[in-house]
């Protein structure tokens, strides 16, 4: 038998089996009305502003002798309908659950400490004739008072009315700074009602999210005696509201720059120093030997703004380790010559420098770094490539505000530097004359072509000479280019050597001896040096990569 549908028919169809978007059935959920909607046991409960988990109200209730303080309310639902009832929480055995299912009435608690805010969930069906259900919350008995916020019970909409949605904030007033010092400042502003959060822009970038009802932040990492432009907007569901009106701060002090660094020496040794625990020697920077004339700290942090970096210490991380004691041995290797300066980049390292603007923020970022840690300089280590016009930008300008002591120092992988149209060899030979060294990393790599054209196996006196004939030949100044190793096997998945062929390698490239089957036309007596990562794994294994390799280096031509 035949059937015909007209497109009538089957627009009915199909209007006939289009779902409704679920919705908040509960009313008043943020408690942003106060108590409306709401009965609470023996007047229990109370509407506050503070804690709240968003918005500017939340639900607060007391247990009292055999009243365990339940609040609740009557919600309109839809028969043989599923609902998801959740809510944010502060307390004790705070309890959330419904009642009159016409199924499977349904709780759940919070047991233990009720520190910080904890969400409740849980779901319920309603019965083949439910059309109403009653959801609540209540404490515990000889427990203290609770906090309730963001309660909500999504399903199809029973009829009975939800909670208007959210409308965008309004901009946030009384916007200003205080709390001045050489490289921060204290942001303070009028908290927006329907605010859940707030974003704030330093001269034009946002910089900071902040949430959890605070109305005021402070602004790190800023450059000394320098004025900024801040404006703060607030956010809901439903987006991000107008901007403020802009205020002016300025950091105390004049801006001596983080000072002149020692000179880097003619033959220098490099070790990467971790900020993080992974097996390897836990160290100090007053842990590192002597043997390292360039530590790079390892890694610098992304933030939100593009480009720009931060700097976290990882002291629990490093058994206690203080910001204030790290300092003060970054300090104390400056007064022994040494020079410290911080990795931007590594593995996972998600900085990317890709327009002005971020070239800009990176300068300003690593600058203020400069000035608060007092590092030295900046190591390029980003191993997923770079923008060569933008990071020379960006070198270029901190270059202008450190000064002529500036160490810069790169450690791309051989693929980078495998040809003079990489990204990163171009950024070298851009950066030329203030380019400390290209420490390229002699590992981790598969097999490559040396500057004869021939194709080398990492692990080789070869592999290390001929690469590094491509940087020499290649437009680099002799004192620009270093060979970068594993410490020891641990330090990285495959190519590690054993420092007598790193010590061949520098004799075959600085005097022609102890070379492989590749020899180069002409001695580099200028070489830089060799790095290592790093100088923890190198601890581990009790610096026989330093102290072998150190002394090598030192007593290079």
């Amino acid at each position: 038998m035949a059937v015909t549908l007209t497109a009538g028919a089957l627009s009915a169809l199909a209007a006939g089996t289009a779902q409704a978007a679920d919705v908040n059935v509960a009313r008043n959920g943020g408690f942003e009305s106060g108590l409306a909607n709401w009965s609470c046991t023996g007047g229990t409960g109370t509407s506050v502003s503070s804690p709240v988990y968003a918005g500017s109200g939340a639900l607060k209730a007391a247990p009292a002798g055999q009243d365990n303080a339940r609040c609740s309310q009557t919600v309109t639902v839809k028969p043989n309908s599923t609902y998801t009832l959740s809510t944010q929480v502060q307390g004790s055995y705070v309890y959330l659950g419904a009642t009159g299912t016409g199924t499977q009435d349904v709780s759940t608690w919070t047991p233990g400490s009720g520190a910080g805010w904890q969400k409740l969930s849980t779901t319920f069906t309603t019965g083949p004739n439910t059309t109403q259900v009653t959801v609540y919350t209540h404490g515990w008995y000889g427990q203290p008072a609770y906090v309730v916020d963001e309660f909500s019970v999504f399903g199809p909409d029973g009829g009975g009315g939800t909670d208007p949605g959210p409308s965008v904030p309004g901009a946030p007033a009384g916007t200003a700074v205080s709390g001045q010092s050489a490289n921060a400042l204290t942001l303070s502003w009028n908290a927006v009602g329907s605010a859940t959060g707030y974003y704030v822009y330093q001269d034009g970038v946002r910089v900071k999210t902040v949430t959890g009802g605070a109305a005021s932040t402070q602004i790190t990492g800023l450059a000394a005696a320098t004025s900024y432009s801040f404006q703060v907007s607030a956010y809901n569901a439903a987006g991000e509201g107008p901007k403020s009106a802009p205020v002016t701060g300025t950091t105390t002090g004049t801006d001596p720059g983080p000072g002149p660094g020692p000179a880097v020496p003619k033959h220098a040794l490099t070790g990467y120093w971790q900020n993080f625990n992974n097996g390897a020697t836990v160290q100090k920077i007053s842990d590192v030997s002597a043997q390292y004339d360039i530590i790079a700290v390892s890694f610098a942090d992304a933030t939100t703004t593009p480009g720009a970096i931060t700097f976290n210490l990882d002291s629990a991380g490093l058994g206690g380790y203080t910001v204030a004691q790290f300092k003060a041995d970054i300090a104390a290797k400056k007064a022994a010559g040494k020079s410290v300066v911080l990795s931007v980049g590594g593995e996972k390292g998600t900085i990317t420098v890709n327009d002005s603007t971020s070239a800009n923020n990176l300068a300003n970022s690593a600058y203020a770094l400069m000035q608060e840690y007092g590092f030295t300089g900046i190591d390029i280590d980003l191993e997923n490539g770079l923008n060569p016009t933008y990071m020379t930008q960006a070198l270029r300008s901190l270059s202008s505000k450190a000064g002529p002591s500036l160490v810069i120092t790169m450690a791309p992988q051989t693929i980078d530097m495998q040809s003079t149209q990489g990204g990163y060899f171009k950024t070298a030979l851009n950066i030329k004359d203030i380019l400390t060294v290209v420490n390229m990393q002699y590992y981790n790599s598969g097999s490559m072509n040396g500057c004869d054209g021939k194709v080398y196996s990492q692990g080789s006196v070869d592999f290390l000479t001929a690469l590094a004939c491509i940087q020499l030949e290649g437009g680099l100044d002799p004192s620009q280019v270093g060979i970068g190793v594993p410490a020891s096997p641990s330090g990285a998945g495959s190519g590690y050597v054993s420092p007598t062929i790193v010590n061949n390698a520098l004799d075959c490239l600085t005097r022609g001896t102890n070379c492989g089957s590749f020899k180069p036309s002409k001695t580099y007596p200028g070489l830089r040096g060799a790095m290592t990562w790093s100088t923890n794994w190198d601890a581990k294994a009790g610096s026989a990569w330093s102290n072998s390799v150190g002394p090598k280096v030192h007593g290079l031509p």
